[in-house]
């Protein structure tokens, strides 16, 4: 059997974590088969669902490197199909038209909740329909079995079981001719032969519906795994006020898409105590019965931590690619300076994230007028002026520009001086970043290069100059 999964997220907001790890889940069991993959667009809440959430979720798949086999399927596209099924129940016996009013099923609904029972449609006109024309505003129903159970083998969570008697008769299309969600899913994998749905565990009370029809249509059952829940730290349902925004916000807050999969697949699978997953080791690994059926929780330290942690181990080179998104974000121009791949060797010990990097690294592309105000109080005094003028002399004598050049310059300052490193160093890291925090200095120096380095001590200089002439 070719394994066929699907992730069909409905675009009535962002793709959030919760739906990113379904996707992620989805697509590794896919991949680990060697079978295919789906997208598939729910867009049947024509109310609610916009362009801008089906772009962020394209966009969000896109990012995570998700990629699709089949689709993006939308249902909206498909309700001649959805139609012409619902014709055939109807023909078939396997679905009615109800004529029941909007003030008929009110009253019912509130006569079971007084009486302490199920709010469910009661069959009025399961077999009785004698009195009304095709012509008359209706829905049409499923016409579910009245006995015995529907049992599946959930992936994840085990043998489930369903009374037929707890399921009513679900509409399956609405009064103006729209099918509904429910049994739009249900034609979708069986058009599209899903045989694994995995999907979150919201979904476990469709599951028997579903089931139920696709054996009232002949058509093949996939396996279902229902994903638990995503809690927040508070141990409350995941939502916005944990910062659980759309994926792409991750992107913006300088994550890498790698880093963020990597927690994702960790949020609920595990394999010993592997922390830290490559993708190829994803796909190679992953299985459902190892996924658990406790809830997770969201910790975003651990996010940034692993963030930090994929800045300083993926090639340079890598993450240079999606620094450069930040940096375009920043507006700054790079033309001037190094390499971004040298940007991540140098700030990425110190960063957690690619945004912040991209705020750290301004004076390596961008000359400034003013400094820090507390680091020049603290270090452009006028005692640093003679350690300044001594450096910028040896850094502007030196003909092979290294790291290894820069470094024996600012030494070399020190010894002459008698003097420790910091009272090189510090003035020296104020003169040319105009702040008291950086990389070390000869790699931050040579970086910034040996003409802007020399302008900027210059800078210092005057500086100093004009503080001890208002002494």
């Amino acid at each position: 059997m070719k394994i066929k999964t699907r992730f069909a997220p409905s675009p009535t907001g962002y793709l959030h974590v919760g739906g990113a790890r379904t996707a992620l889940y989805s697509w590794l069991f896919s991949r680990h088969a060697g079978g295919e993959f789906v997208l598939r667009i729910e867009d049947t809440d024509l109310e609610r669902s916009t362009q801008d959430a089906i772009d962020a979720i394209m966009d969000g798949m896109s990012w995570l490197n998700l990629g699709w086999d089949e689709g993006p399927y939308f249902q909206t596209k498909r309700f001649d199909r959805y139609n012409a099924v619902i014709d055939e129940m109807l023909e078939k016996g396997t679905a009615y038209r109800c004529y029941c009013s909007k003030e008929r099923l009110e009253a019912l609904r509130e006569q079971q909740m007084e009486n302490g029972e199920k709010p469910r449609y009661d069959g009025h006109c399961r077999d009785s329909q004698c009195s009304h024309t095709e012509g008359e505003p209706h829905v049409v129903r499923f016409r579910n079995p009245l006995e015995g159970s529907v049992i599946f083998d959930d992936n994840i969570r085990g043998p489930i079981e369903f009374s037929n008697q707890e399921l009513d008769d679900l509409i399956i299309r609405r009064t103006d001719g729209a099918p509904t969600y429910n049994f739009c899913v249900v034609i979708d994998d069986w058009d599209m032969e899903i045989t694994h749905v995995i999907r979150g565990e919201d979904h476990i009370n469709n599951t028997p519906r579903q089931i139920n029809i696709l054996k009232a249509l002949g058509a093949p059952v996939p396996e279902y795994a229902h994903v638990s829940m995503i809690l927040g730290d508070d141990g409350k349902k995941l939502s916005k006020r944990h910062g659980a925004v759309g994926v792409m916000q991750y992107r913006d807050d300088g994550y890498l898409p790698q880093a963020l999969l990597n927690y994702l697949v960790r949020l609920g699978w595990s394999h010993g105590d592997q922390e830290i997953f490559t993708i190829d080791e994803m796909k190679e690994l992953f299985t459902l019965d190892a996924i658990s059926k406790s809830a997770s929780a969201f910790n975003t330290e651990k996010l940034q931590w692993l963030n930090h942690h994929y800045i300083n181990h993926m090639p340079a080179e890598e993450v240079a690619v999606y620094l450069a998104w930040h940096i375009e974000q920043q507006g700054i121009e790079t033309r001037n300076g190094p390499e971004l791949k040298d940007i991540v060797k140098l700030l990425g010990e110190r960063c957690k994230t690619l945004k912040e990097m991209a705020q750290s690294c301004h004076y390596f592309y961008q000359d400034f007028s003013e400094f820090d105000a507390d680091a020049a109080k603290k270090h452009l005094r006028p005692v640093a002026r003679e350690p300044l003028e001594a450096v910028r002399a040896k850094l502007a004598a030196i003909t092979a520009w290294t790291p290894e050049n820069v470094h024996n310059a600012i030494q070399g300052t020190a010894d002459e001086l008698g003097v420790g490193m910091g009272k090189v160093g510090m003035p020296l890291r104020v003169a040319v970043t105009g702040a008291g925090q950086s990389p070390g200095m000869d790699v931050t120096v040579h970086a910034i290069g040996q003409t802007r380095s020399l302008q900027r001590i210059d800078q210092a200089l005057a500086y100093i100059a004009e503080r001890e002439a208002q002494a």
